[in-house]
């Protein structure tokens, strides 16, 4: 057992699972809920929602001044709130295929809840089990769970980071409201242009929500995204348009977003399964340690007697709740596909691979963090495994229709990968929570009714955000938008809006080539080879996988934002050091830290407050009218809407600016930019310099 002294004692009981503390994480939990299903539907990313919950949680808690707050009841409000946004994303990489495969022409209310429920509430007790072992036992680092209780920590002495996320949350909203609410300025600038024979594109979508993105993950990310993206649209598409001509009759814009989103998309699933199955293999050995730590969770000495701190829910009620839940699973899978051989083949396989892995999200979330943990890879293999079996039983015994088989494919798949996500997301909690010394049973209780609210939440937002912009391309041209006017805008021009939710893409266009045989072979086959390079050249495969398979123009804010972050770190460095070292003093590394991490609180800001704005437009569009409409202003060209934008970021810029530390020698940001970018170029040209 490792040593460790919580920041509450375990002898002292402080106030956690109060009501306010569970009225008002139900409200956050529905907030983040909704936020995060907006953003990785329109960027194919979700940001871990711990740390802005938290501070979400100090504020409402401390801002309207009630008595006595603990630092145990923050944690508990955060730990329903991230649960949401975790479920989320198991849901929006996974159920939006049903829309892009035709299954489904709308958004179903109760199959959604079903499989958010059935999913999140097994990823929550398969963890409970695991958290002595890899939490107490383990001490397995969990970084974002160390951030959190750093955040709560600071919360409870007093910082000005609750003044920073108020002012990030005003101002992403601002932005949001005036980009998709009143449409002042265009949400996207982009233009294809012949340049000496060859057809260019250049093109950014106005989205402080995707620069905040970048800055999050940092440079190094974000270049190999838009590695991705040029690679996609600056030499696949004008290729294959030489190659093998431009569509005709419509402008060169529209032909070239054509000739990506039906050929060079494809490029990047084939990349994206390959880069899935590789993370996976990369991951075996602390897959398996995982797995083997997992099967001896019940190797606990039952007479042992546990401070406050260590007691878990039961196990046996643990296991009650996990065998109700297969139950429950089995039911739904005869329910809705009519097959009971095909219930219990899938509700078996789903109950090993649920375990297999919340024991593998588990252990890799403690390792490498939970926004780096590869659910997409876990998510396609599932699918891939999920898919054979279906047909061996499905198709092959029973003989079912294709359509029912997509679907059972789907279901389980989506099952799994919420549970998946709702793993590493619970262990973060639980490592927070062991850190501030919160106790574990009640933070448990906290994780369900967080689970609870996000599977009641997230069928009505997917609903909503549907029926105002449309989920993924695929379904808004076979279902355009209500409001579509032909003899005003192509249905090009209509979808432009439309969320694209890459993940739901990839997952319904393997399905669909896997029983249907629809897919784009010959550029799957290319997406597998350039995968395999970018392997044999040691780069992150899935972030350029996932470059290619976005639009460009979402790429170029999120490499504005890696810059940002890479520039300000860098420039509290050479103000400590007076110049920019190889190896920056630890002084200097302290404040880059405090730079980088302040830049983060904005950016969650920004993200939450673009994303909500997003969710609010959606519902005025549905119960009323489109606001641009009903107040009636006009919207601003190409330069004006640029000149908008950029004016957003340089605010982020200052506010983060304001952390620098005093420069010795009287520079300011702009010179500071300026030697970093320098400094940039000196190390690029050294790279690629023949060694003496």
């Amino acid at each position: 057992m490792s040593e460790h002294q919580p920041y509450v004692p375990a002898d002292k009981v402080l106030p956690e699972l109060t009501s306010r503390v569970i009225v008002i994480g139900i409200l956050l939990g529905a907030v983040m809920t909704a936020a995060n299903a907006y953003l990785g539907m329109l960027v194919g990313m979700t940001v871990s929602a711990s740390i802005p919950a938290a501070v979400m949680s100090m504020l409402i808690l401390r801002g309207f001044q009630f008595k006595d707050v603990s630092i145990l009841e923050n944690n508990s409000v955060q730990t329903m709130a991230s649960a949401g946004e975790s479920l989320a994303a198991g849901i929006i990489f996974t159920v939006p295929a049903l829309l892009v495969m035709g299954i489904w022409s709308d958004i179903n209310w109760i199959d959604t809840f079903i499989i958010a429920f059935l999913g999140g509430v097994l990823g929550t007790m398969f963890t409970i089990a695991l958290r002595r072992v890899f939490i107490v036992e383990e001490a397995l680092p969990y970084p974002e769970g160390v951030a959190c209780r750093e955040v709560l920590v600071s919360g409870e002495e007093g910082g000005s980071g609750l003044i920073a996320i108020i002012y990030a949350l005003i101002i992403g909203g601002l932005f949001g409201w005036c980009v998709k609410g009143m449409h002042l300025v265009k949400h996207s600038v982009h233009k294809a242009f012949d340049l000496g024979g060859i057809r260019a594109y250049v093109g950014s979508e106005m989205s402080i929500a995707l620069f905040s993105v970048g800055y999050i993950v940092g440079l190094r990310i974000a270049s190999f995204i838009f590695l991705g993206g040029v690679l996609g649209f600056g030499i696949l598409v004008p290729l294959y348009g030489m190659v093998n001509g431009w569509p005709a009759g419509i402008d060169s814009t529209d032909a070239f977003m054509v000739i990506w989103n039906e050929q060079i998309r494809f490029v990047g699933v084939g990349a994206m399964v390959v880069g899935g199955v590789y993370t996976l293999w990369t991951m075996r050995k602390t897959i398996m340690t995982g797995f083997k730590k997992a099967l001896n969770f019940t190797d606990i000495d039952e007479n042992e007697e546990l401070p406050r701190t260590e007691i878990d829910i039961d196990m046996r009620k643990v296991l009650f709740v996990c065998v109700v839940i297969a139950v429950l699973t089995f039911l739904f899978y005869w329910w809705r596909t009519g097959s009971l051989v095909l219930a219990i083949v899938g509700a078996l396989f789903l109950a090993v691979a649920a375990f297999f892995f919340s024991a593998v999200a588990g252990y890799i979330a403690g390792v490498v963090g939970s926004s780096n943990s590869p659910v997409s890879g876990m998510t396609i293999a599932t699918l891939l495994f999920t898919a054979m079996i279906v047909w061996v039983v499905g198709d092959f015994m029973l003989g079912m229709e294709k359509e029912d088989l997509m679907y059972a494919t789907l279901i389980i798949a989506a099952v799994v990968a919420v549970n998946a996500a709702i793993a590493g997301d619970v262990m973060q909690d639980l490592k927070t929570g062991h850190l501030v010394g919160a106790t574990p049973h009640k933070q448990q209780i906290a994780e369900i009714i967080g689970v609870v609210v996000g599977a009641i939440v997230i069928g009505p937002v997917l609903w909503l955000l549907n029926e105002a912009f449309r989920i993924t391309k695929t379904h808004c041209y076979d279902n355009p938008p209500n409001n579509w006017d032909p003899a005003e805008q192509t249905l090009q021009q209509a979808c432009e809006g439309a969320l694209l939710a890459p993940q739901a893409e990839l997952i319904g266009s393997i399905i669909q080539g896997i029983f249907g045989g629809e897919l784009n072979l010959p550029m799957i086959t290319l997406g597998a080879l350039i995968a395999v390079i970018i392997i044999w050249r040691k780069m992150p495969v899935m972030s350029v996988a996932i470059g290619i398979y976005l639009p460009l123009a979402l790429s170029v804010p999120i490499m504005v934002g890696g810059l940002v972050s890479h520039i300000v770190v860098k420039s509290a460095h050479r103000r400590v050091d007076g110049e920019l070292l190889d190896e920056p003093s630890q002084e200097a590394l302290e404040a880059g830290e405090e730079v980088s991490s302040r830049g983060v609180l904005l950016g969650a800001g920004f993200i939450a407050g673009e994303s909500l704005m997003g969710v609010l437009i959606a519902f005025i569009i549905v119960v009323w009218d489109e606001p641009h409409h009903i107040i009636g202003l006009g919207q601003l060209g190409d330069f004006w809407t640029l000149l908008f934008y950029s004016w957003f970021i340089a605010v982020f810029i200052f506010l983060v600016s304001r952390s620098l530390p005093q420069s010795r020698d009287g520079s300011n940001l702009i010179t500071d930019s300026i030697a970093v970018i320098s400094d940039g170029f000196r190390r690029f040209i050294r790279a690629f310099s023949p060694q003496k």
